[in-house]
């Protein structure tokens, strides 16, 4: 299993705090680097400049959202990227959920498998350098060419996707998926809908790279990585609406993740955190001492199809924090 990074983009106070976690992940053997766009550091510029600070470590978006760029922009960032990376980009998309995209962005959420199949559909297109003529159910556009010549090799395009349908939509029309939020039985499940949408697609499964976002943090100090990891991982279940709260009830914790959400949207931080018990902790995140630690990523190592678990960091968690972080899971 390769070793990657799910890097911040908000909760670091400099701009070049962040690019410096690129150089620290190539430097200590990373494989690849992923940037999220959520709020903060939009992750194009961001990508843009990690390109020119660094040399062999992939850069990929994890994930640029369906709705707040066209399907023809995300394609020429993408060509874009991937001149400015030497062949390094990996491009991920995914629908996101309700709370950012009609919270923040002001759309209406609509079919969001649907978008996101017109959006891989078009990408393509634009990365053929071939004009572009599609007529979707969202997306309807003719004439769009790129001006320059386009990618070679192409990025792949990986999709992101947390229920079953939208696992299979990413194994039938993406290069990879994207996973977050999972334990390591959760992940098995989703992966046989991977699998399937493979064989819709009449595509070979192990020809598509998984990569799984994993909520770690590893210090010295063990009880003080659980407790922002806890942190973290509560706020996402309990205060980003109801979108990670299912997908943590379809994996059989229907009962802890209403509790957290409910004493979350109450105001009750510390019921949910409570509710959070440490066996839910240790099934969804890595944390703890460094030992405990290496234990805990064996776990999701042993999950027969994923290819990459990519280190990610607590919102909590101080720049120092992160450094120790990566350099105690840095691959041997």
């Amino acid at each position: 299993m390769d070793r990657a990074l799910h890097l911040p983009v908000a909760s670091l106070p400099r701009l070049d705090d962040v690019l410096g976690l690129f150089e620290r992940g190539e430097a200590a053997g990373y494989d690849a680097a992923y940037l999220p766009e959520t709020w903060g550091r939009d992750a194009v510029t961001t990508l843009a400049l990690a390109a020119e600070r660094t040399e062999t470590i992939d850069l990929g978006t994890s994930i640029l959202n369906v709705y707040s760029r066209s399907p023809a922009l995300v394609g020429a960032t993408a060509a874009t990227l991937q001149e400015a990376a030497d062949g390094r980009f990996r491009l991920g998309v995914g629908p996101s959920g309700p709370a950012v995209i009609e919270n923040w962005h002001g759309v209406d959420f609509g079919n969001p498998l649907r978008r996101t199949r017109e959006y891989v559909d078009v990408i393509r297109q634009v990365l053929s350098g071939e004009e572009v003529t599609y007529e979707g159910e969202y997306v309807d556009l003719q004439g769009f060419r790129l001006r320059c010549a386009p990618p070679d090799p192409a990025p792949p395009v990986e999709v992101a996707g947390m229920g079953p349908k939208a696992v299979e939509l990413a194994g039938r029309f993406g290069d990879g998926w994207h996973a977050l939020l999972f334990t390591p039985d959760g992940l098995r499940d989703r992966l046989d809908d991977l699998a399937r949408g493979a064989e819709l697609g009449d595509r070979d499964p192990d020809d598509l790279r998984t990569v799984l976002s994993l909520t770690c943090c590893v210090l010295e100090d063990g009880d003080r990585a659980r407790e922002l990891a806890r942190r973290h991982l509560a706020f996402y279940v309990g205060g980003m609406g109801t979108y990670y709260r299912d997908a943590l009830a379809r994996q059989g914790f229907e009962e802890r993740a209403n509790a957290v959400h409910d004493a979350w949207q109450a105001g009750d931080r510390e019921a949910a955190l409570a509710a959070f018990d440490d066996d839910l902790l240790d099934r969804l995140a890595v944390c703890g001492t460094p030992a405990e630690a290496e234990v805990a990523l064996d776990r999701f190592a042993a999950v027969e199809g994923l290819d990459a678990a990519a280190v990610s960091f607590p919102r909590g968690a101080e720049v120092d924090e992160i450094h120790e972080t990566i350099d105690a899971l840095a691959p041997v």
